[in-house]
């Protein structure tokens, strides 16, 4: 095993040596033991079409991509075993068919056909085709966790949980049961699963980035059940109607952000808002737990005040009404003459923020309809049972953005541009009245001049001998005789 994933991380180190798309591959583990049997055996099985296609979706032109078949390490039979290790590029399509194609059941040295062990799988991924660095990690099972052929499955599944509920490496893991009838030789099955585990927080950005863009949906058409994380991101609130708040209204913006919109003159100091509480752990309902909510607004924390601070029975897709009574930062919101509401004119202004609900005392349980399901897809196995939550898992924490957005009207900045203008005018009047020479009409013993002086100038005054005998001063208000000699005959006008 340690061998082959070697020459598969060897492979990936030099795909992700350049490029930011290398920061998340991902690694695809199919499940070739015993127990598949029936997956490459029948031939209506879309099995094989449906891994390309999924492979095909979530990766991106220019990713890290891994393929690898598994089922439990042996000697002289490692496991994981690569298949495919490339960047995806035109022939990707063409490689992971090919692989696929000539893929079928392993058996062992002895000729058996080989067990399953799907936390072995699951850690070479992550420490070896991985590297220890993020990505995320897809592993393509019939749901059979049986190393050495060991039929204490619950046991095993329990090991299975345990690596991914432990520790932080695995920030989330989704599970998709799909419905695969297939009928092979030796066994038949109802059903597939396909997980999804991010490694790291660049991992879970991709992953989400993955969930939010459509492109696993494109392929899966089932809703993820959720297994990791079960404390963060667990309810929603969708707002229903706004009342005792002139001039504000709530709607959910794109990427589930929540859009306040508030008129520049609204000054109302809190608005009651009635929500829709959603649950987003599918498949588990919320028992029971205990509710509180605040909300940071423009560098303010405050209490949400709730209708209720009890939630009980709150089942995925079934929302429950909310009232809360939320403070408005209107003395942080500016005012229409500020320098931000003209900037801001004919668009909005924008004050973002977050409510954050925290549930405590949580007591979550596994849908009825899911455990149904998962009977019915995946008989005998008791891997229902293993959905149960962690015991530690007992408070969550759900952060909803907000967006605080005051619609400016134009006509404070077309009245502040109509003075700018007027300042202008009277700017440009009076550097013409600077600038421009002006007349001044001057006696001098009895003899009439004309003099042009531009303001702040002052020009000698001389009489017909010669001689200095004043100066003219010109300033913006007019002309004037100073250093007058004394006994000269100097004036102005006429």
């Amino acid at each position: 095993m340690t061998a082959v994933l070697r020459n598969t991380l060897f492979g990936l180190a030099l795909l992700c040596g350049v490029g930011p798309a290398c920061a998340t591959p991902q690694v695809f583990l199919v499940q070739n033991s015993g127990w598949m049997e029936p997956f490459y055996a029948d031939p209506a099985s879309p099995f094989k079409p449906l891994v390309t296609e999924l492979a095909l979706a979530v990766a991106r032109p220019g990713d890290a991509l891994v393929l690898a078949a598994f089922n439990q390490s042996q000697p002289k039979a490692p496991s994981p075993r690569a298949l495919v290790s490339t960047a995806v590029d035109k022939g990707t399509r063409a490689a992971v068919t090919r692989a696929l194609a000539s893929l079928d059941t392993a058996r062992k040295p002895g000729g058996a056909l080989a067990d399953t062990d799907l936390g072995e799988a699951v850690s070479a991924a992550m420490t070896q085709a991985l590297g220890g660095k993020d990505g995320i990690v897809w592993l393509v099972t019939n749901n059979r966790n049986s190393p050495n052929n060991d039929q204490a499955t619950a046991t095993r599944n329990r090991e299975f949980y345990q690596l991914i509920h432990s520790g932080d490496k695995i920030r989330t893991a989704l599970a998709f049961p799909l419905r695969m009838p297939v009928k092979g030789t030796h066994y038949s099955a109802n059903g597939l699963m396909v997980y999804a585990f991010a490694i790291g927080e660049g991992g879970a950005r991709a992953l989400d980035r993955l969930l939010a863009s459509g492109a696993v949906r494109k392929i899966i058409t089932e809703p993820p059940a959720r297994l990791k994380p079960l404390d963060r991101n667990t309810v929603r609130l969708v707002p229903r109607k706004v009342e005792n708040a002139p001039g504000v209204t709530f709607a959910m913006g794109q990427n589930g952000v929540l859009r306040a919109d508030v008129a520049p003159d609204a000054n109302s100091p809190s608005a009651k808002i009635g929500w829709n509480l959603e649950n987003t752990m599918y498949p588990y309902t919320i028992i029971s737990a205990s509710l509180s909510a605040r909300s940071k607004l423009g560098g303010e924390n405050r209490v949400v005040t709730l209708g209720s601070t009890q939630v009980a029975a709150l089942a995925p897709n079934k929302p429950q009404p909310l009232g809360s009574t939320l403070q408005l930062p209107v003395a942080q919101l500016p005012g229409k003459w500020s320098m931000q509401a003209l900037k801001s004119a004919g668009s909005a202004y924008v004050l973002p923020g977050t409510i954050e609900v925290h549930l405590a005392d949580q007591k979550l349980a596994l849908s009825s309809g899911f455990r149904e399901r998962m009977t019915e897809l995946f008989p005998g196995d008791p891997l229902p049972d293993i959905f149960t939550p962690p015991a530690q898992v007992q408070a969550s924490t759900a952060v909803l953005p907000i967006e605080v957005r005051v619609h400016y009207g134009s006509g404070p900045l077309v009245a502040a541009g109509a003075g700018l203008l007027a300042l202008l005018a009277a700017g440009i009047g009076a550097a013409y009245g600077w600038m421009r020479p002006r007349r001044a009409l001057v006696t001098v013993e009895d003899e009439q001049r004309t003099m042009h002086a531009r303001t702040g100038t002052v020009q000698p005054i001389y009489d017909k001998a010669g001689i200095e005998v004043a100066r003219l001063k010109t300033t913006l208000f007019g002309h004037q005789l100073i250093d007058l000699r004394e006994g000269a005959q100097v004036r102005l006008g006429r």
